[in-house]
């Protein structure tokens, strides 16, 4: 039997309907789950029955950052939300809007994620936590979202992180895996954007040391990942995005003001030292000279 899904957008760009398009199983994923209602594909309910009517569902599907106020056929995305909230299985927020409130906060206090605002609680909705699962990124990751549903729907055990995330995903950083932490390793920065070599930590600000997701262990695409292509990680899974000064570190007399997590400012000094001391020529060079 297929598992239904309503996949409800509130503040949202569309960048998180449009990268689940790339969920390479997307064929057989349609086959086990049924939408009745998504943002682009066609379904067998208009938004107008769905606000006004009670459509059999199984997981509730939010995108976006909410607004007080905002309505969706005429109806408050709000009550949409917690009428569906009670017959549903599980509420999944899909991207970094919808779970922390992300691009569209702009510093207005009526704009919130269902359970965070940036790294603070946000309680509006604290009756539905329990049944909430935070898949987050700009955009989310197709294979993390359909690897979640799946799990909700044969009924395994998702452990969540403390912002409601499997931590089957973001247990780890993206810098678990990432190709370049030789380079980091040896304090080796000499990046250029779009190139092989170097690490990008060090003078462009990638944010891979403490952001928590799996972009180096399961690739976009089955391809790739943004540090691999030479772009820093900007860390789009976190509470915190988006940050200014994308491409800079801050730095404190040559030291990054953000350390890697969990290393204590006495440790990375005395690790960076040792390694600055290191001279090896083939981390200097192109590895394709």
């Amino acid at each position: 039997m297929k598992t239904k899904l309503l996949w409800l957008s509130s503040l949202s760009c569309n960048g998180n309907v449009h990268s689940f398009f790339n969920y390479p199983q997307l064929e057989r994923f349609l086959k086990d789950f049924e939408f009745i209602y998504h943002p682009v594909i066609e379904g067998n309910y208009s938004l107008k029955q769905i606000v006004n009517e009670d459509i059999a569902c199984d997981i509730l599907i939010l995108d976006g950052t909410m607004e007080e106020g905002l309505l969706k056929a005429d109806v408050p995305v709000e009550d949409v939300i917690i009428r569906y909230a009670q017959k549903v299985k599980k509420i999944v927020t899909v991207g970094t809007c919808s779970s922390f409130g992300g691009m569209f906060l702009d510093n207005m206090p009526n704009r919130y994620g269902l359970h965070f605002r940036g790294e603070e609680p946000h309680y509006k909705f604290q009756e539905l936590k329990s049944k909430t699962i935070s898949v987050s990124g700009c955009p989310i990751h197709p294979e993390v979202l359909a690897s979640t549903l799946y799990s909700i729907k044969k009924e395994y055990e998702i452990k969540l992180d403390e912002y409601l995330r499997p931590k089957e995903f973001y247990a780890y950083t993206v810098h678990n895996g990432c190709t370049r932490n030789e380079y980091f390793e040896y304090k080796v920065d000499n990046h250029s954007f779009g190139k092989l070599e170097g690490c990008m930590f060090y003078a462009h600000g990638c944010q891979a040391p403490f952001t928590n997701g799996s972009c180096n262990k399961i690739l976009w695409n089955e391809t790739n990942s943004k540090t691999r292509i030479g772009h820093p990680c900007f860390g789009c899974t976190m509470p915190s995005f988006p940050r200014e000064n994308l491409y800079l570190t801050k730095k404190n007399m040559g030291i990054p003001e953000k350390l890697p997590l969990g290393i204590a400012k006495r440790t990375y000094l005395t690790i960076a030292g040792i390694s600055k001391a290191f001279k090896i020529e083939r981390l200097e060079n192109d590895l394709m000279e």
